[in-house]
Protein backbone atom coordinates (compact mmCIF):
# COMPACT_ATOMS: atom_id res chain seq x y z
CA UNK A 1 0.00 0.00 0.00
CA UNK A 2 1.03 3.63 -0.54
CA UNK A 3 2.05 5.12 2.81
CA UNK A 4 3.70 8.45 1.99
CA UNK A 5 3.75 10.71 -1.05
CA UNK A 6 5.88 13.79 -1.67
CA UNK A 7 5.44 16.02 -4.73
CA UNK A 8 7.68 19.03 -5.49
CA UNK A 9 7.31 21.51 -8.37
CA UNK A 10 4.85 19.35 -10.27
CA UNK A 11 2.34 21.23 -12.48
CA UNK A 12 0.60 23.73 -10.13
CA UNK A 13 1.80 21.92 -7.00
CA UNK A 14 4.65 23.74 -5.26
CA UNK A 15 5.29 21.22 -2.48
CA UNK A 16 3.01 18.57 -1.11
CA UNK A 17 3.49 15.88 1.54
CA UNK A 18 0.73 13.37 2.20
CA UNK A 19 0.38 10.23 4.28
CA UNK A 20 -2.20 7.56 3.57
CA UNK A 21 -3.83 4.66 5.36
CA UNK A 22 -5.53 1.50 4.23
CA UNK A 23 -9.15 1.47 3.15
CA UNK A 24 -10.93 4.00 0.95
CA UNK A 25 -9.43 7.47 0.50
CA UNK A 26 -11.66 9.93 -1.36
CA UNK A 27 -10.42 13.11 -3.09
CA UNK A 28 -12.95 15.87 -3.67
CA UNK A 29 -12.84 19.49 -4.75
CA UNK A 30 -13.91 21.78 -7.55
CA UNK A 31 -13.09 20.87 -11.13
CA UNK A 32 -9.55 22.01 -11.96
CA UNK A 33 -8.42 22.14 -8.33
CA UNK A 34 -5.66 19.61 -8.98
CA UNK A 35 -7.17 16.27 -7.97
CA UNK A 36 -6.12 14.52 -11.16
CA UNK A 37 -2.66 16.07 -10.95
CA UNK A 38 -1.99 13.96 -7.85
CA UNK A 39 -3.06 10.86 -9.77
CA UNK A 40 -0.81 11.91 -12.67
CA UNK A 41 2.11 12.13 -10.24
CA UNK A 42 1.45 8.61 -8.95
CA UNK A 43 1.13 7.40 -12.55
CA UNK A 44 4.60 8.77 -13.31
CA UNK A 45 5.97 6.89 -10.31
CA UNK A 46 4.41 3.76 -11.79
CA UNK A 47 6.36 4.32 -15.03
CA UNK A 48 4.01 6.61 -16.95
CA UNK A 49 5.30 8.76 -19.78
CA UNK A 50 7.07 11.89 -18.51
CA UNK A 51 7.25 15.33 -20.07
CA UNK A 52 8.86 18.68 -19.29
CA UNK A 53 5.31 20.09 -19.31
CA UNK A 54 4.87 18.57 -15.85
CA UNK A 55 7.62 20.79 -14.37
CA UNK A 56 6.23 23.81 -12.53
CA UNK A 57 6.93 27.04 -14.38
CA UNK A 58 10.23 28.55 -13.28
CA UNK A 59 11.52 25.35 -11.61
CA UNK A 60 14.49 23.28 -12.78
CA UNK A 61 12.86 19.93 -12.13
CA UNK A 62 9.84 18.16 -10.69
CA UNK A 63 10.29 15.51 -8.00
CA UNK A 64 7.89 12.75 -7.00
CA UNK A 65 8.70 10.28 -4.24
CA UNK A 66 6.56 7.62 -2.57
CA UNK A 67 6.93 5.09 0.23
CA UNK A 68 5.11 1.77 -0.20
CA UNK A 69 4.52 -0.89 2.40
CA UNK A 70 5.20 -4.16 0.53
CA UNK A 71 5.62 -6.60 3.40
CA UNK A 72 2.97 -9.00 2.07
CA UNK A 73 4.00 -8.84 -1.61
CA UNK A 74 6.36 -11.69 -2.54
CA UNK A 75 6.57 -10.48 -6.15
CA UNK A 76 8.19 -7.22 -5.01
CA UNK A 77 10.80 -9.07 -2.95
CA UNK A 78 11.65 -11.35 -5.87
CA UNK A 79 12.04 -8.39 -8.25
CA UNK A 80 14.28 -6.54 -5.79
CA UNK A 81 16.46 -9.62 -5.31
CA UNK A 82 16.77 -10.11 -9.08
CA UNK A 83 17.97 -6.51 -9.44
CA UNK A 84 20.28 -6.62 -6.43
CA UNK A 85 18.35 -3.86 -4.62
CA UNK A 86 18.24 -3.95 -0.83
CA UNK A 87 14.97 -3.80 1.09
CA UNK A 88 14.46 -3.26 4.79
CA UNK A 89 11.32 -3.55 6.93
CA UNK A 90 9.21 -4.47 3.91
CA UNK A 91 9.30 -0.89 2.60
CA UNK A 92 9.90 0.30 -0.95
CA UNK A 93 10.73 3.86 -2.05
CA UNK A 94 10.12 4.94 -5.63
CA UNK A 95 11.44 8.29 -6.82
CA UNK A 96 11.28 10.06 -10.15
CA UNK A 97 12.73 13.37 -11.25
CA UNK A 98 11.80 15.15 -14.47
CA UNK A 99 13.96 18.09 -15.53
CA UNK A 100 12.77 21.12 -17.46
CA UNK A 101 14.65 19.71 -20.46
CA UNK A 102 12.54 16.54 -20.34
CA UNK A 103 15.23 14.23 -18.91
CA UNK A 104 13.86 11.65 -16.49
CA UNK A 105 15.70 9.94 -13.61
CA UNK A 106 14.19 6.92 -11.82
CA UNK A 107 15.24 5.36 -8.51
CA UNK A 108 14.11 2.34 -6.51
CA UNK A 109 15.28 2.36 -2.87
CA UNK A 110 17.86 4.94 -3.86
CA UNK A 111 19.32 2.90 -6.74
CA UNK A 112 19.19 4.30 -10.27
CA UNK A 113 17.02 2.15 -12.55
CA UNK A 114 15.63 2.35 -16.08
CA UNK A 115 12.06 3.39 -16.84
CA UNK A 116 11.18 -0.20 -17.77
CA UNK A 117 12.27 -1.36 -14.30
CA UNK A 118 10.14 1.37 -12.71
CA UNK A 119 7.20 0.20 -14.83
CA UNK A 120 7.82 -3.35 -13.61
CA UNK A 121 7.34 -2.25 -10.00
CA UNK A 122 4.48 0.08 -10.93
CA UNK A 123 2.45 -2.80 -12.35
CA UNK A 124 2.84 -4.67 -9.06
CA UNK A 125 2.03 -1.69 -6.83
CA UNK A 126 -0.61 0.48 -8.49
CA UNK A 127 -3.61 -0.01 -10.77
CA UNK A 128 -4.93 3.32 -12.11
CA UNK A 129 -8.37 3.46 -13.64
CA UNK A 130 -8.67 6.76 -15.52
CA UNK A 131 -11.75 8.72 -16.46
CA UNK A 132 -11.91 7.16 -19.91
CA UNK A 133 -10.29 3.79 -19.26
CA UNK A 134 -13.60 1.99 -19.56
CA UNK A 135 -13.46 2.89 -23.27
CA UNK A 136 -10.93 0.07 -23.73
CA UNK A 137 -13.88 -2.28 -23.19
CA UNK A 138 -15.18 -1.08 -26.55
CA UNK A 139 -12.04 -2.28 -28.33
CA UNK A 140 -12.40 -5.98 -29.09
CA UNK A 141 -8.61 -6.27 -29.34
CA UNK A 142 -8.39 -5.68 -25.57
CA UNK A 143 -10.79 -8.45 -24.60
CA UNK A 144 -8.19 -11.19 -25.03
CA UNK A 145 -5.90 -9.57 -22.45
CA UNK A 146 -8.74 -9.57 -19.85
CA UNK A 147 -9.20 -13.32 -20.21
CA UNK A 148 -5.45 -14.03 -20.15
CA UNK A 149 -4.93 -11.87 -17.09
CA UNK A 150 -7.75 -13.61 -15.24
CA UNK A 151 -6.28 -16.99 -16.15
CA UNK A 152 -3.23 -16.34 -13.98
CA UNK A 153 -0.09 -18.48 -14.09
CA UNK A 154 -1.61 -21.48 -15.87
CA UNK A 155 -2.58 -19.38 -18.89
CA UNK A 156 0.64 -17.39 -18.65
CA UNK A 157 2.77 -20.54 -18.98
CA UNK A 158 0.73 -21.83 -21.92
CA UNK A 159 0.92 -18.45 -23.63
CA UNK A 160 4.71 -18.28 -23.19
CA UNK A 161 5.07 -21.80 -24.61
CA UNK A 162 2.95 -20.73 -27.57
CA UNK A 163 4.98 -17.57 -28.15
CA UNK A 164 8.26 -19.49 -28.12
CA UNK A 165 6.91 -21.90 -30.74
CA UNK A 166 5.46 -18.97 -32.72
CA UNK A 167 8.88 -17.28 -32.96
CA UNK A 168 10.48 -20.43 -34.35
CA UNK A 169 7.73 -20.95 -36.93
CA UNK A 170 7.81 -17.26 -37.89
CA UNK A 171 11.53 -17.59 -38.65
CA UNK A 172 10.92 -20.66 -40.84
CA UNK A 173 8.01 -18.95 -42.62
CA UNK A 174 10.18 -15.93 -43.41
CA UNK A 175 12.85 -18.17 -44.90
CA UNK A 176 10.28 -19.99 -47.00
CA UNK A 177 8.89 -16.68 -48.24
CA UNK A 178 12.40 -15.73 -49.29
CA UNK A 179 12.53 -18.81 -51.51
CA UNK A 180 9.12 -18.01 -52.93
CA UNK A 181 10.20 -14.73 -54.45
CA UNK A 182 9.52 -13.99 -58.09
CA UNK A 183 11.50 -16.37 -60.34
CA UNK A 184 12.61 -13.54 -62.60
CA UNK A 185 14.09 -11.65 -59.67
CA UNK A 186 15.85 -14.81 -58.50
CA UNK A 187 17.31 -15.44 -61.97
CA UNK A 188 18.56 -11.86 -62.14
CA UNK A 189 20.09 -12.20 -58.70
CA UNK A 190 21.85 -15.44 -59.65
CA UNK A 191 23.29 -13.84 -62.81
CA UNK A 192 24.52 -10.85 -60.85
CA UNK A 193 26.14 -13.01 -58.18
CA UNK A 194 27.77 -15.20 -60.84
CA UNK A 195 29.27 -12.14 -62.56
CA UNK A 196 30.52 -10.64 -59.29
CA UNK A 197 32.06 -13.92 -58.11
CA UNK A 198 33.78 -14.39 -61.49
CA UNK A 199 35.14 -10.84 -61.47
CA UNK A 200 36.53 -11.11 -57.93
CA UNK A 201 37.93 -14.64 -58.41
CA UNK A 202 39.64 -13.63 -61.67
CA UNK A 203 41.57 -10.96 -59.76
CA UNK A 204 43.21 -13.59 -57.50
CA UNK A 205 43.39 -11.16 -54.61
CA UNK A 206 45.72 -11.69 -51.68
CA UNK A 207 45.19 -10.16 -48.26
CA UNK A 208 48.37 -8.02 -48.09
CA UNK A 209 48.92 -7.57 -51.83
CA UNK A 210 47.95 -3.92 -52.07
CA UNK A 211 50.35 -2.88 -49.30
CA UNK A 212 53.23 -4.78 -50.91
CA UNK A 213 52.52 -3.24 -54.32
CA UNK A 214 52.42 0.26 -52.92
CA UNK A 215 55.77 -0.31 -51.19
CA UNK A 216 57.34 -1.63 -54.39
CA UNK A 217 55.93 1.28 -56.37
CA UNK A 218 57.40 3.75 -53.92
CA UNK A 219 60.85 2.19 -54.39
CA UNK A 220 60.65 2.27 -58.19
CA UNK A 221 59.41 5.86 -58.31
CA UNK A 222 62.31 6.94 -56.08
CA UNK A 223 64.93 4.61 -57.70
CA UNK A 224 67.22 7.33 -59.13
CA UNK A 225 67.38 9.32 -55.92
CA UNK A 226 68.08 6.22 -53.83
CA UNK A 227 70.77 5.01 -56.26
CA UNK A 228 72.59 8.35 -56.33
CA UNK A 229 72.55 8.77 -52.56
CA UNK A 230 73.74 5.22 -51.93
CA UNK A 231 76.56 5.63 -54.50
CA UNK A 232 77.69 8.88 -52.89
CA UNK A 233 77.59 7.23 -49.48
CA UNK A 234 79.71 4.32 -50.70
CA UNK A 235 82.30 6.64 -52.23
CA UNK A 236 82.48 8.66 -49.01
CA UNK A 237 83.06 5.47 -47.05
CA UNK A 238 85.25 3.35 -49.33
CA UNK A 239 86.79 5.64 -51.93
CA UNK A 240 90.36 7.04 -52.01
CA UNK A 241 91.22 8.95 -48.85
CA UNK A 242 87.68 8.11 -47.68
CA UNK A 243 86.46 7.56 -44.15
CA UNK A 244 87.30 3.85 -44.10
CA UNK A 245 90.97 4.42 -45.09
CA UNK A 246 91.41 7.13 -42.48
CA UNK A 247 89.82 4.93 -39.83
CA UNK A 248 92.10 2.02 -40.87
CA UNK A 249 95.14 4.28 -40.38
CA UNK A 250 93.89 5.39 -36.95
CA UNK A 251 93.39 1.75 -35.96
CA UNK A 252 97.02 0.94 -36.93
CA UNK A 253 98.42 3.91 -35.04
CA UNK A 254 96.58 3.05 -31.83
CA UNK A 255 97.47 -0.61 -32.10
CA UNK A 256 101.20 0.21 -32.32
CA UNK A 257 101.19 2.02 -28.98
CA UNK A 258 98.59 0.08 -26.95
CA UNK A 259 101.32 -1.84 -25.10
CA UNK A 260 103.04 1.34 -23.95
CA UNK A 261 100.16 2.46 -21.76
CA UNK A 262 97.38 0.20 -20.37
CA UNK A 263 94.75 2.95 -20.81
CA UNK A 264 95.46 3.10 -24.56
CA UNK A 265 94.22 -0.48 -25.04
CA UNK A 266 90.61 0.66 -24.52
CA UNK A 267 90.93 3.33 -27.24
CA UNK A 268 92.54 0.86 -29.62
CA UNK A 269 89.79 -1.74 -29.17
CA UNK A 270 86.94 0.79 -29.54
CA UNK A 271 88.34 2.33 -32.75
CA UNK A 272 89.07 -1.15 -34.16
CA UNK A 273 85.46 -2.20 -33.49
CA UNK A 274 84.18 0.90 -35.28
CA UNK A 275 86.43 0.14 -38.23
CA UNK A 276 85.22 -3.44 -38.59
CA UNK A 277 81.56 -2.36 -38.28
CA UNK A 278 81.97 0.40 -40.86
CA UNK A 279 83.84 -1.97 -43.17
CA UNK A 280 80.96 -4.44 -42.95
CA UNK A 281 78.33 -1.77 -43.70
CA UNK A 282 80.39 -0.44 -46.61
CA UNK A 283 80.39 -3.94 -48.13
CA UNK A 284 76.61 -4.16 -47.60
CA UNK A 285 76.07 -0.82 -49.39
CA UNK A 286 78.22 -2.01 -52.30
CA UNK A 287 76.26 -5.27 -52.56
CA UNK A 288 72.91 -3.41 -52.48
CA UNK A 289 74.14 -1.07 -55.27
CA UNK A 290 75.22 -3.99 -57.41
CA UNK A 291 71.77 -5.66 -57.23
CA UNK A 292 69.75 -2.48 -57.86
CA UNK A 293 68.09 -2.52 -61.27
CA UNK A 294 65.53 -0.09 -62.62
CA UNK A 295 62.60 -1.81 -64.38
CA UNK A 296 60.09 0.67 -65.89
CA UNK A 297 57.96 -2.23 -67.21
CA UNK A 298 57.48 -3.49 -63.63
CA UNK A 299 56.24 -0.02 -62.62
CA UNK A 300 53.61 -0.19 -65.38
CA UNK A 301 52.54 -3.65 -64.15
CA UNK A 302 52.16 -2.35 -60.61
CA UNK A 303 50.09 0.62 -61.80
CA UNK A 304 47.76 -1.67 -63.75
CA UNK A 305 47.35 -4.04 -60.80
CA UNK A 306 46.66 -1.23 -58.34
CA UNK A 307 44.08 0.23 -60.71
CA UNK A 308 42.38 -3.18 -60.94
CA UNK A 309 42.22 -3.40 -57.14
CA UNK A 310 40.93 0.19 -56.95
CA UNK A 311 38.04 -0.62 -59.33
CA UNK A 312 37.13 -3.68 -57.29
CA UNK A 313 37.19 -1.61 -54.09
CA UNK A 314 34.74 0.88 -55.61
CA UNK A 315 32.30 -1.97 -56.22
CA UNK A 316 32.73 -4.42 -53.38
CA UNK A 317 34.48 -2.95 -50.34
CA UNK A 318 36.84 -0.41 -48.87
CA UNK A 319 39.76 -2.83 -48.67
CA UNK A 320 40.99 -6.09 -50.18
CA UNK A 321 39.94 -7.88 -46.97
CA UNK A 322 36.38 -6.52 -47.28
CA UNK A 323 36.23 -7.59 -50.95
CA UNK A 324 37.32 -11.11 -50.03
CA UNK A 325 34.76 -11.25 -47.20
CA UNK A 326 32.01 -10.04 -49.55
CA UNK A 327 33.06 -12.69 -52.06
CA UNK A 328 32.64 -15.42 -49.43
CA UNK A 329 29.17 -14.10 -48.57
CA UNK A 330 27.88 -13.98 -52.15
CA UNK A 331 29.32 -17.42 -52.86
CA UNK A 332 27.27 -18.76 -49.96
CA UNK A 333 24.14 -16.99 -51.23
CA UNK A 334 24.83 -18.22 -54.75
CA UNK A 335 25.07 -21.81 -53.54
CA UNK A 336 21.84 -21.43 -51.52
CA UNK A 337 19.95 -19.99 -54.50
CA UNK A 338 21.23 -22.67 -56.86
CA UNK A 339 20.18 -25.37 -54.44
CA UNK A 340 17.00 -23.57 -53.42
CA UNK A 341 14.66 -26.37 -54.47
CA UNK A 342 16.41 -28.83 -52.20
CA UNK A 343 16.68 -26.28 -49.38
CA UNK A 344 13.07 -25.22 -49.84
CA UNK A 345 11.86 -28.79 -49.46
CA UNK A 346 13.80 -29.14 -46.20
CA UNK A 347 12.59 -25.76 -44.92
CA UNK A 348 9.00 -26.43 -45.90
CA UNK A 349 9.10 -29.78 -44.14
CA UNK A 350 10.45 -28.07 -41.00
CA UNK A 351 7.76 -25.38 -41.36
CA UNK A 352 4.96 -27.93 -41.59
CA UNK A 353 6.31 -29.75 -38.54
CA UNK A 354 6.53 -26.44 -36.67
CA UNK A 355 3.00 -25.49 -37.72
CA UNK A 356 1.70 -28.81 -36.43
CA UNK A 357 3.36 -28.24 -33.07
CA UNK A 358 2.18 -24.63 -32.94
CA UNK A 359 -1.36 -25.69 -33.82
CA UNK A 360 -1.35 -28.26 -31.02
CA UNK A 361 -0.14 -25.71 -28.45
CA UNK A 362 -2.57 -23.09 -29.80
CA UNK A 363 -5.56 -25.43 -29.49
CA UNK A 364 -4.54 -26.24 -25.92
CA UNK A 365 -4.25 -22.52 -25.15
CA UNK A 366 -7.64 -21.89 -26.75
CA UNK A 367 -9.25 -24.66 -24.71
CA UNK A 368 -7.86 -23.19 -21.49
CA UNK A 369 -9.08 -19.73 -22.52
CA UNK A 370 -12.59 -21.04 -23.05
CA UNK A 371 -12.64 -22.51 -19.55
CA UNK A 372 -11.24 -19.28 -18.13
CA UNK A 373 -13.74 -17.13 -20.05
CA UNK A 374 -16.64 -19.07 -18.52
CA UNK A 375 -15.22 -18.51 -15.02
CA UNK A 376 -14.58 -14.81 -15.74
CA UNK A 377 -18.09 -14.26 -17.11
CA UNK A 378 -19.61 -15.99 -14.09
CA UNK A 379 -17.56 -13.85 -11.68
CA UNK A 380 -18.45 -10.58 -13.47
CA UNK A 381 -22.13 -11.47 -13.60
CA UNK A 382 -22.11 -12.09 -9.85
CA UNK A 383 -20.81 -8.55 -9.30
CA UNK A 384 -23.52 -6.97 -11.48
CA UNK A 385 -26.17 -7.60 -8.82
CA UNK A 386 -24.45 -5.18 -6.46
CA UNK A 387 -24.26 -2.51 -9.18
CA UNK A 388 -27.98 -2.21 -10.02
CA UNK A 389 -27.56 -4.35 -13.12
CA UNK A 390 -29.62 -7.29 -11.89
CA UNK A 391 -30.70 -8.33 -15.38
CA UNK A 392 -27.36 -7.81 -17.09
CA UNK A 393 -25.39 -10.83 -18.25
CA UNK A 394 -21.98 -11.02 -19.90
CA UNK A 395 -21.01 -13.82 -22.22
CA UNK A 396 -17.42 -14.11 -23.43
CA UNK A 397 -16.95 -15.67 -26.86
CA UNK A 398 -13.63 -17.37 -27.61
CA UNK A 399 -13.48 -18.25 -31.29
CA UNK A 400 -10.54 -20.00 -32.95
CA UNK A 401 -9.29 -18.76 -36.32
CA UNK A 402 -10.61 -20.96 -39.12
CA UNK A 403 -7.43 -21.05 -41.21
CA UNK A 404 -4.77 -22.95 -39.30
CA UNK A 405 -3.19 -24.68 -42.29
CA UNK A 406 -0.91 -21.74 -43.08
CA UNK A 407 1.11 -19.44 -40.87
CA UNK A 408 -1.16 -16.49 -41.70
CA UNK A 409 -3.85 -17.97 -39.44
CA UNK A 410 -1.68 -17.64 -36.34
CA UNK A 411 -1.08 -14.53 -34.23
CA UNK A 412 1.65 -13.87 -31.69
CA UNK A 413 -0.88 -14.13 -28.82
CA UNK A 414 -2.65 -17.25 -30.05
CA UNK A 415 -5.29 -18.45 -32.48
CA UNK A 416 -8.31 -16.89 -30.74
CA UNK A 417 -10.60 -13.93 -31.23
CA UNK A 418 -12.17 -12.95 -27.90
CA UNK A 419 -15.30 -10.81 -27.75
CA UNK A 420 -17.44 -9.59 -24.84
CA UNK A 421 -21.19 -9.89 -25.44
CA UNK A 422 -23.85 -8.50 -23.10
CA UNK A 423 -27.55 -8.32 -22.58
CA UNK A 424 -28.92 -5.75 -20.14
CA UNK A 425 -32.63 -6.53 -20.30
CA UNK A 426 -34.56 -9.79 -19.85
CA UNK A 427 -35.51 -11.49 -23.11
CA UNK A 428 -33.03 -9.50 -25.18
CA UNK A 429 -30.33 -11.38 -27.11
CA UNK A 430 -26.62 -11.04 -26.41
CA UNK A 431 -24.94 -8.38 -28.56
CA UNK A 432 -21.39 -7.03 -28.79
CA UNK A 433 -20.60 -4.90 -25.75
CA UNK A 434 -19.69 -1.82 -27.83
CA UNK A 435 -23.12 -1.72 -29.48
CA UNK A 436 -25.45 -1.60 -26.49
CA UNK A 437 -23.58 -0.52 -23.34
CA UNK A 438 -24.02 3.10 -22.24
CA UNK A 439 -21.32 5.19 -20.56
CA UNK A 440 -22.68 4.52 -17.09
CA UNK A 441 -22.97 0.82 -17.79
CA UNK A 442 -19.39 0.67 -19.06
CA UNK A 443 -18.20 2.30 -15.83
CA UNK A 444 -20.03 -0.29 -13.79
CA UNK A 445 -18.80 -3.17 -15.97
CA UNK A 446 -15.22 -1.98 -15.55
CA UNK A 447 -15.73 -1.65 -11.78
CA UNK A 448 -17.09 -5.20 -11.70
CA UNK A 449 -14.02 -6.41 -13.62
CA UNK A 450 -11.69 -4.55 -11.24
CA UNK A 451 -13.42 -6.18 -8.30
CA UNK A 452 -13.11 -9.63 -9.84
CA UNK A 453 -9.46 -9.17 -10.71
CA UNK A 454 -8.63 -7.96 -7.22
CA UNK A 455 -9.83 -11.29 -5.90
CA UNK A 456 -7.30 -13.24 -7.98
CA UNK A 457 -4.38 -10.92 -8.76
CA UNK A 458 -3.50 -7.26 -8.73
CA UNK A 459 -1.60 -4.56 -6.90
CA UNK A 460 -2.24 -3.38 -3.37
CA UNK A 461 -3.36 0.13 -4.41
CA UNK A 462 -6.23 0.77 -6.82
CA UNK A 463 -6.96 4.30 -8.04
CA UNK A 464 -10.25 5.39 -9.58
CA UNK A 465 -10.20 8.75 -11.35
CA UNK A 466 -13.89 9.73 -11.64
CA UNK A 467 -14.99 6.16 -12.40
CA UNK A 468 -18.48 7.23 -11.34
CA UNK A 469 -18.92 9.64 -14.25
CA UNK A 470 -22.32 9.28 -15.92
CA UNK A 471 -24.15 7.69 -12.99
CA UNK A 472 -26.45 9.07 -10.29
CA UNK A 473 -29.15 8.14 -7.79
CA UNK A 474 -29.49 4.48 -6.86
CA UNK A 475 -26.70 3.47 -9.25
CA UNK A 476 -24.34 5.96 -7.63
CA UNK A 477 -25.10 4.48 -4.22
CA UNK A 478 -24.51 0.97 -5.55
CA UNK A 479 -21.15 1.96 -7.04
CA UNK A 480 -20.18 3.69 -3.79
CA UNK A 481 -20.89 0.52 -1.83
CA UNK A 482 -18.98 -1.61 -4.37
CA UNK A 483 -15.92 0.68 -4.18
CA UNK A 484 -16.10 0.61 -0.39
CA UNK A 485 -16.34 -3.18 -0.42
CA UNK A 486 -13.33 -3.35 -2.71
CA UNK A 487 -11.34 -1.27 -0.23
CA UNK A 488 -11.73 -3.97 2.42
CA UNK A 489 -9.08 -6.02 0.65
CA UNK A 490 -7.08 -3.23 -0.98
CA UNK A 491 -6.08 0.37 -0.56
CA UNK A 492 -8.38 2.38 -2.82
CA UNK A 493 -8.08 6.02 -3.91
CA UNK A 494 -11.09 7.57 -5.58
CA UNK A 495 -11.54 10.99 -7.17
CA UNK A 496 -15.26 11.69 -7.17
CA UNK A 497 -17.95 14.32 -7.53
CA UNK A 498 -20.64 12.06 -6.07
CA UNK A 499 -21.64 12.64 -2.42
CA UNK A 500 -22.63 8.96 -2.11
CA UNK A 501 -19.04 7.89 -2.81
CA UNK A 502 -17.55 10.61 -0.61
CA UNK A 503 -19.73 9.48 2.30
CA UNK A 504 -18.14 6.01 2.13
CA UNK A 505 -14.63 7.39 2.65
CA UNK A 506 -12.40 6.10 5.44
CA UNK A 507 -10.22 9.16 4.79
CA UNK A 508 -11.56 12.25 3.01
CA UNK A 509 -9.09 14.62 1.31
CA UNK A 510 -10.21 18.03 0.08
CA UNK A 511 -8.23 19.78 -2.67
CA UNK A 512 -8.53 23.40 -3.76
CA UNK A 513 -6.51 26.02 -5.61
CA UNK A 514 -5.21 29.20 -3.99
CA UNK A 515 -3.03 32.19 -4.83
CA UNK A 516 0.43 32.30 -3.29
CA UNK A 517 2.12 35.46 -2.00
CA UNK A 518 3.81 35.96 -5.36
CA UNK A 519 0.41 35.74 -7.08
CA UNK A 520 0.91 32.23 -8.44
CA UNK A 521 -1.55 29.34 -8.39
CA UNK A 522 -0.94 26.65 -5.81
CA UNK A 523 -2.76 23.55 -4.58
CA UNK A 524 -3.96 23.13 -1.01
CA UNK A 525 -4.58 19.60 0.29
CA UNK A 526 -6.45 19.07 3.53
CA UNK A 527 -7.55 15.93 5.35
CA UNK A 528 -11.09 16.50 6.61
CA UNK A 529 -12.33 15.74 10.09
CA UNK A 530 -15.91 14.68 10.72
CA UNK A 531 -17.43 18.18 10.70
CA UNK A 532 -15.40 19.22 7.64
CA UNK A 533 -16.51 16.05 5.88
CA UNK A 534 -20.17 16.90 6.53
CA UNK A 535 -19.62 20.42 5.19
CA UNK A 536 -17.86 19.16 2.03
CA UNK A 537 -20.50 16.54 1.25
CA UNK A 538 -23.16 19.18 1.81
CA UNK A 539 -21.38 21.39 -0.73
CA UNK A 540 -21.35 18.49 -3.17
CA UNK A 541 -25.11 18.11 -2.72
CA UNK A 542 -26.23 21.74 -2.83
CA UNK A 543 -23.37 23.66 -4.42
CA UNK A 544 -21.62 26.70 -2.89
CA UNK A 545 -24.76 27.83 -1.00
CA UNK A 546 -24.75 25.58 2.06
CA UNK A 547 -28.19 25.04 3.56
CA UNK A 548 -29.18 23.33 6.77
CA UNK A 549 -31.14 20.80 4.72
CA UNK A 550 -28.01 19.96 2.72
CA UNK A 551 -26.05 19.61 5.98
CA UNK A 552 -28.65 17.20 7.35
CA UNK A 553 -28.68 15.29 4.09
CA UNK A 554 -24.88 14.99 4.25
CA UNK A 555 -25.01 13.76 7.83
CA UNK A 556 -27.65 11.22 6.85
CA UNK A 557 -25.54 10.01 3.90
CA UNK A 558 -22.56 9.44 6.20
CA UNK A 559 -24.72 7.53 8.71
CA UNK A 560 -26.11 5.35 5.91
CA UNK A 561 -22.60 4.76 4.62
CA UNK A 562 -21.38 3.62 8.02
CA UNK A 563 -24.25 1.13 8.28
CA UNK A 564 -23.54 -0.15 4.77
CA UNK A 565 -19.84 -0.63 5.60
CA UNK A 566 -20.71 -2.54 8.76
Amino acid sequence: MLSELQIINFAIIDKLNMSFENGLTVFTGETGAGKSIIIDAIALLAGGRGSSDYVRHGAQKAEIEALFDTEDQAGIRESLNDLGIEQSDGQLILKREISSTGKSICRVNGKLVTLSVLQQFGRLLVDIHGQHEHQQLLEQGNHLSFVDRFGGNSLKKLKQEYRNAYKEVAKLAAQCNKYNQDEKQLAQRIDLLQYQIGEIDAAHLKADEEERLLEEKRKLVNFEKVFQMLKASYEALGGDNASLDLLRQATGYLDSIRDLDPELAHFSESVANCFYLLEEQTSAVRAYLEQMEYNPERLDEIELRLNEIHLLKKKYGNSVEEIMTYNDQIKKEYEELNSRDQNFDALNEALQTGLGNLRKIGVGLSSERKKTSVQLARAINAEFKDLCMEHAMIDIHVKMNSNLESFSGFESDGIDQVSFYITTNPGEPFKPLAKIASGGELSRIMLAIKTVFKKVIGPATIIFDEVDTGVSGRVAQAMAEKISKLSKNAQVFCITHLPQVAAMADQHVFIEKYLTKDRRTGTLVKKLNESDKIREIGRMISGPQMTELAREHARELIEMAEKAKQ
